[in-house]
């Protein structure tokens, strides 16, 4: 508790900083609710192919309004941030098309999506598809003597460019802030006016006050068991956008002819809306125990990424760990402090889309939900934990305080 102390003491500037970027944005959203005149009409559940659901389309139209979107698809029936981004690619994608990251090897689930492997021909991944996929990586286009490079890959057909804005599980790279992808952005225009720009939004959503499509970006998606569910919403995922885009991935998501019009909600949709309107304050939680965690881990003498001080782009905090048994106790650590399944002790294990055995901590009353506080890391050097959500600053805390017990 001495080092906790210490750490809020030396972040106290930072979290009133957070305080009012919370403030902004659930002014934002509480406007969005107003303009849309949301009432408990649009909550209740419907059944079979959910023709004219007003509620549904009510709840689109306010994401797009939200994150300054034309557009939007809004569902319970995609299963992961994977299933949201995959079904937006394919959508956007056609044989023979080209599709580049500008952030790297995208993290491991979407990267077997996109590339496959031999055992899993016939699984339906882009590749498959005579879709090409190329990486290039974001601190690239920071060395002058890449730019020809560069400008040359991205000059050849393209018909999507892809932004990866949270690390994922690659230690070395940042996540990105609003400034970055706007930086990005206007270079990637420069070299390639014509490709669809899409953003992954996964754990970036209202980390601070702008979004992704208002410095330049097509399309954004993400899952809404992360950052805009605001720990409520039971499932599902967002894609928002261009108007003709958005109806492209819509039938992708449904079938060529059905689109948006489809699409039974049998849950009721009271979690949906409120999931979205808590979702600010969740986020400032989250964010306020990641810059505790970061500076007490500092003090403690381990190495942290992002530092308490730096800007952020989304709510994960990376901390490299010495081995594989502090990697072990501190996912222990997380587990036994947290409302669910406190008793349960993980162990690390295979996870569909991973080529790495993950050990995961997620004691969290939506199974997986990374926007309550949690932890997990693939079971390979570097040793390091990603550490994500909170629904309230005071249960990181306790975390945290276990945490320090466990490895120090």
């Amino acid at each position: 508790m001495k080092i906790i102390s210490e750490a809020e003491k030396n972040t106290a500037g930072i979290q009133q900083l957070i305080n009012e970027n919370s403030l902004f944005n659930q002014a934002k959203v509480l406007k969005a609710f107003r303009e849309e005149k949301i009432s408990d009409d649009y909550f209740h559940s419907t059944e079979g192919y959910g023709y004219g659901d007003e509620g549904r389309e009510k709840l689109e139209t306010l994401f797009a309004r939200v994150f300054r979107g034309e557009k939007a698809l809004v569902r319970p029936h995609f299963v992961s941030g994977t299933h949201t981004l995959y079904t937006s690619l394919r959508g956007l994608l056609r044989p023979g098309d080209r599709l580049v990251s500008v952030t790297g090897e995208p993290y491991d689930t979407l990267s077997r999506a996109l590339r496959g492997s031999k055992k899993e021909e016939g699984g339906g991944t882009l590749a498959e598809w005579n879709i090409s996929f190329q990486c290039i990586e974001e601190n690239d286009f920071k060395q002058p003597d890449k730019e020809s490079k560069i400008k040359a890959i991205l000059q050849e057909p393209t018909r999507v460019i892809y932004i990866q804005r949270s690390r994922g599980y690659t230690y070395f790279r940042k996540s990105l802030t609003i400034e970055d992808l706007d930086e990005l952005i206007k270079k990637i225009r420069s070299m390639n006016s014509q490709a669809v720009i899409m953003v992954d939004n996964c754990y970036g959503e209202f980390v601070q006050k702008k979004e992704p499509l208002e410095v330049g970006a097509d399309i954004i998606a993400g899952s809404l068991i992360k950052n805009p569910g605001g720990g409520i919403t039971p499932t599902g995922g967002y894609i928002v956008g261009n108007a003709r885009l958005i109806s492209s991935i819509s039938c992708a998501a449904s079938a060529p002819g059905l689109g948006k019009d489809l699409g039974a909600f049998v849950h009721n949709k009271r979690p949906y809306f409120q999931g979205l309107f808590h979702a600010p304050h969740l986020v400032g939680e989250a964010l306020k125990g990641a810059v505790l965690i970061a500076d007490s881990l500092e003090m403690a003498g381990y190495e942290v990424d992002p530092p308490a001080n730096k800007n952020r782009g989304d709510i994960v905090q990376a901390v490299r760990l010495k081995n594989r048994e502090e990697l072990e106790a501190f996912c222990q650590a997380v587990q036994s402090c947290s409302p669910v399944n406190s008793f349960v002790t993980p162990v690390a294990g295979v996870t569909a889309g991973y080529k790495d055995p993950i050990l995961m901590a997620a004691g969290t009353f939506v199974q997986g939900s990374s926007s309550e506080f949690s932890a997990d890391g693939p079971l390979r050097e570097p040793w390091v934990v990603y550490i994500q959500g909170g629904l309230s600053y005071q249960h990181v805390l306790l975390g945290l305080s276990n945490i320090l017990k466990k490895i120090l």
